[in-house]
């Protein structure tokens, strides 16, 4: 089960003999957080900003492992302030939160207006 799930993110094996993070690059640390989602098999996982600091190979791989985790029995909501993640995964829906609420739902277009428009879109409607 180890060696499918760490092949599911490109983990190379050594990395699995070693203490948790210890000397990761931050894209080794964000496959690794999706490897551990990857064993644990949540119902819900909360993936807070897990593009922050990716370069686009690191982005793709983590990417691939979010969607090939993604089923009807579980469900993974995806935090991040920008739309370039949105490139490699598609969304079941996409809220907007402003002021602790959410004040816009809607597809994958929702958040390409929101990167076009910006936060000041969302201030002025609310």
């Amino acid at each position: 089960l180890i060696r499918e799930k760490s092949e599911l993110l490109e983990i190379d094996r050594k990395f699995l003999s070693r203490s948790l993070n210890e000397g990761f690059s931050g894209g080794e640390k964000k496959r690794n957080e999706i490897f551990q989602m990857a064993m644990l098999e949540p119902k819900l996982a909360i993936l807070d900003e897990t593009d922050s600091g990716l370069d686009i190979d690191a982005l793709r791989i983590v990417a691939n492992g979010v969607n090939k985790l993604k089923s009807e029995n579980n469900a993974i909501i995806v935090i991040t302030h920008y739309q370039r993640l949105l490139d490699y995964i598609v969304p079941d829906f996409v809220h907007v939160l402003y002021n602790g609420k959410i004040v816009k739902s809607g597809g994958k277009e929702l958040a390409y207006e929101l990167e076009e428009k910006g936060y000041d879109w969302i201030k002025a409607e609310n």
